[in-house]
């Protein structure tokens, strides 16, 4: 296995494009100066220059830097996380305010150490982007929260536009992979939250590239869709350093496109699939997307009366 890894190179279409202009350095300065965190950055995420510096957008993580789990594929730190920072919600939507964006991703650390899981520093977030900016469409990517259904509850009641919550991986891997996560938890998570409010989308992804057959794959579409999830986005995983998971397979964009065309056939509103596609990678094309899908439902039911 480790000759094997040793010869698997990254092949051409992996390649990032380096972007380093004003909006890169000026949305990088801003999130110093305001003592924020971007899953951009921790994460390594390879969209980062596309991001910044043409689409003008992040992913804000909050709840500190430092998780209390040790998934990995993860790049961000591990260890026992500072306290609680009751203002982080307000230097958020202030940020969300100055850079003028028309959608914003809010995710987090998970954060098993507290009882809510963080649930109320999330929610007090969405609430502050929407009295700050109130044409913002949020989304937000929590952890599992332990499972305990009260705390996603919390998160639901301040009506974010898209919950999104990563399954990450196939079934069988999902042990080796994810620390303390559980699929049947996550699906049951999602399944939660559509339950608690169905007119709000919900959405995961699946990274690519750990061992997993195609067979799997497309399991996991089947049990997104079973629990009502409406969006998908597939990526390839990326070893972040030579102490997490090898990369086992690089997949042809061919082969991204052809699953993206089976996840639309079994009836997700939306997918994105792609070697460089992240769970938030071009989120704000995604509300969009789905709007226009809530508009046929009704035009179809307006014309079946």
């Amino acid at each position: 296995m480790s000759q094997k890894q040793e010869q698997l190179r990254k092949p051409e279409w992996l390649k990032i494009k380096l972007n380093t202009n004003e909006n890169y350095t000026g949305l990088k300065k801003m999130m110093r100066e305001k003592s924020l965190h971007t899953v951009c950055e921790e994460a390594k995420c390879p969209n980062i220059h596309e991001c910044w510096a043409v689409r003008r957008t992040a992913t804000f993580m909050i709840l500190g830097d430092t998780c209390t789990r040790a998934c990995r594929f993860c790049a961000v730190k591990t260890g026992l996380p500072t306290e609680l920072d009751w203002q982080e919600p307000e230097r958020v939507a202030d940020s969300v305010a100055l850079m003028n964006l028309k959608h914003v991703v809010v995710t987090a650390v998970a954060r098993d150490d507290l009882k809510d899981g963080g649930a109320a520093v999330f929610a007090e977030t969405v609430r502050a982007i929407r009295r700050k900016s109130p044409f913002t469409s949020i989304e937000v990517l929590p952890s599992d929260m332990g499972g305990v259904y009260e705390n996603l509850e919390t998160l639901m009641n301040a009506k974010p536009d898209i919950l999104n919550h990563n399954i990450e991986t196939v079934r069988r891997l999902t042990p080796r992979v994810r620390a303390r996560a559980k699929y049947e938890r996550s699906l049951e998570f999602l399944k939660r939250a559509k339950e608690m409010n169905p007119d709000i989308p919900t959405k995961s992804s699946l990274m690519i590239g750990l061992g997993e057959t195609k067979e799997e794959i497309i399991e996991t579409m089947d049990d997104l869709r079973a629990n009502d999830v409406d969006i998908m986005t597939i990526g390839q995983y990326l070893q972040p350093t030579k102490k997490h998971l090898p990369v086992i397979k690089y997949y042809h964009p061919d082969e991204f496109q052809e699953l993206k065309e089976i996840a639309l056939s079994k009836g997700f509103s939306h997918c994105e699939a792609g070697p460089l596609v992240r769970s938030s990678y071009h989120a704000d094309e995604q509300v969009n997307e789905i709007a226009k899908h809530k508009q046929m439902l009704a035009e179809q039911q307006a014309n079946e009366a």
